[in-house]
């Protein structure tokens, strides 16, 4: 049985509802092998999923677990999720921006995904940070103070954590029925009334170009209607790094930057400023402009960033003592010119070889290294200039280096 639907899908030709019930529970309940997920894994990348099957693991996914009841939270939740890209961390950022103007945030993020790092891995480099939090603690927490940011709880879509895990080694990160129903299964559990996808393409994201982006983007607003979601889609580039901060001590030091004000006209900024304005509209049914205006006051008038300190002090995290390698090492301009451009993946496998993220499901990160750039596109360099610090350990590898920055 197990061999004939890997053979099936492999053939191109539609699985039923019970067959990927069958597979995928099989899986999380120890009767189908890690080998076996993976080539059906590999096979639904390569011959892709009808509607029918995507909306049907989306409700195995789903009923693999709990569903948090947050109705009795008052306001309309908004739900945000990002499928991803080199130095995002804009939940980090949006959640409280969000939060600080009255509306509520539950936010259960995941790790990394390939080259691309996690919200979780990120707050996990405040010392003292949980994201472990039960759904008693989740409830109580958005009760207390309108926010929270944890991850999966045992219960909910325990079937998507496992099966996550696994994409992230073998390959199968990049399919659009497995990003869809993995995003959207995650987001109806947890109990958001509204969804917003930012969907990132480009070389440093998981899909490549913004047909794929709109592609996903549409297939999730079709699986929002099934659940009587309303699904809105921002499509963002990310054939840059988002950001100055790659890795996850220095992009949590990069978001307290954001949410101090200190950072402006930036492609974080801007993106998180949408993102955040959009939330807000969306929940407060008023237009964006306004929403707009109301983003901005909470940064510059500190709510933003209070409401942060909050977040990190009701989930045990210390933020005075985040910390970095004190070991660097500088790449420079070998020329002087105008960059014209960043490798954002390059830079996301740099940051990979250093330790800031996983070459192997159970590999351990660290924290404390990374990578901050000190030019972005456009800017003029002069020969030796530095165009980023490597914040290194002992075990990572800082190779491939020289053909990042493209100047001309």
């Amino acid at each position: 049985m197990i061999v004939d639907i890997i053979n099936k899908k492999r053939l191109g030709l539609e699985l039923s509802y019970q067959e990927l019930d069958y597979f995928f529970n099989g899986y999380l309940e120890g009767r189908v092998e890690s080998y076996q997920m993976s080539s059906l894994l590999m096979a639904i990348c390569i011959q892709g999923m009808t509607d029918e099957e995507i909306f049907a693991l989306t409700k195995i996914f789903i009923d693999s677990g709990d569903v948090l009841d947050t109705s009795f939270v008052e306001g309309v939740k908004v739900d945000k999720h990002s499928t991803g890209g080199i130095g995002d961390k804009t939940t980090l950022i949006i959640a409280p921006i969000v939060a600080s103007l009255g509306v509520p945030v539950v936010k259960l993020s995941g790790r990394g995904l390939g080259y691309t790092g996690g919200t979780l891995d990120k707050l996990e480099s405040i010392p003292g940070f949980r994201v472990d939090l039960s759904e008693k603690e989740i409830i109580k927490q958005v009760r207390d103070i309108s926010v929270v940011v944890s991850g999966q709880t045992a219960n909910l879509v325990p079937m998507d954590k496992k099966v996550y895990a696994l994409r992230d080694v073998t390959g199968t990160v990049s399919s659009i029925p497995l990003i869809a129903s993995s995003i959207m299964s995650k987001k109806i559990a947890s109990g958001a009334d509204k969804i917003l996808i930012d969907i990132k393409y480009g070389n440093g994201a998981l899909l490549q170009t913004k047909e794929e982006g709109r592609k996903l983007g549409e297939l999730m607003k079709r699986i929002g209607e099934v659940y009587h979601k309303e699904v809105r889609i921002i499509l963002s580039d990310m054939n840059t790094p988002l950001g100055f901060a790659i890795g996850n001590s220095l992009e949590v030091l990069e978001a307290i930057s954001v949410l101090k004000g200190e950072q402006t006209d930036t492609n974080l900024v801007d993106l998180c400023v949408d993102l955040s304005s959009e939330m807000v509209s969306m929940a407060k049914d008023i237009s964006k402009r306004d929403a707009l205006e109301l983003v901005f006051s909470s940064i510059s008038s500190g709510k933003a960033y209070d409401k942060f300190v909050s977040l990190v002090e009701y989930q045990g995290g210390d933020i005075d003592n985040i910390l970095v390698s004190s070991k660097t090492k500088t790449i420079k301009a070998h020329k002087s010119g105008v960059i014209k451009s960043i490798d954002a993946l390059a830079l996301g496998k740099l940051s990979v070889y250093l330790g800031a993220g996983r070459c192997k499901e159970d590999d351990l990160i660290d924290p404390s290294v990374g990578i901050l750039l000190s030019k972005k596109i456009g800017d003029e360099v002069s020969k030796g200039d530095v165009l980023a610090t490597l914040y290194i350990n002992d075990r990572g590898k800082a190779s491939d280096i020289d053909n990042i920055f493209e100047i001309s």
